[in-house]
């Protein structure tokens, strides 16, 4: 499988059961872990992902994982790795495929944390309703109180807050805010 997927960047797939089934050599080079090492291994376990507060996000009921199996879209996520030198910063593009007839793979491209595309921080992608609802949540208004205040409903504020969670890669809201802050999106 690894002369059918190539790559410049660091590159490996995991299957349905989250089992690595392909490890590039520049991958190899990033964490200092061999495709020996890695083939056949839980994802997670490679690769012990945390955010900068330190809260795991690599795990084996990862909600990022689980989307990209069902065929939904995962945005570019950042967070930090083990490698044989210690925690590195990386981005994260995730590609869900699914051939007919066949379960799907999940492809994982790994660049550099800091920076990602054109060398800028990564952009925040959030609706103008969005931003409303974030800036709202990082003056402490509760979901039930910002639903009123926009007149919309308040399982409609809280797929906004999903959402917000969701692009900016967070668990929480109060750690939402604090990382739409870092990177000054409020």
């Amino acid at each position: 499988m690894s002369e059918t997927f190539r790559s410049g960047d660091a590159l490996f797939a995991y299957d349905a059961d989250m089992r690595i089934v392909l490890w590039n050599a520049e991958a190899e080079r990033l964490t200092g872990v061999q495709a020996a090492e890695a083939v056949g291994r839980s994802c997670w376990d490679v690769l012990h992902g945390v955010d900068e507060q330190g809260a795991v996000i690599c795990h084996p009921g990862c909600a990022g994982a689980r989307l990209a199996r069902e065929g939904w879209p995962v945005p570019c996520a950042r967070m930090l790795i083990r490698t044989k030198e210690g925690r590195k910063p990386v981005a994260v593009s995730t590609i869900s495929m699914r051939l007919p007839g066949e379960k799907p793979i999940v492809l994982q491209l790994l660049r550099n944390g800091d920076v990602v595309g054109n060398g800028k921080p990564a952009d925040v992608s959030l609706t103008p309703r969005q931003r409303e609802v974030l800036r709202l949540l990082a003056d402490g208004v509760p979901a039930k109180v910002i639903a009123t205040r926009l007149g919309i409903a308040e399982v409609t504020v809280r797929n906004h807050i999903q959402a917000i969670l969701i692009e900016l890669r967070c668990h929480s809201q109060l750690e939402a805010v604090a990382e739409a802050r870092r990177r000054g999106a409020l």
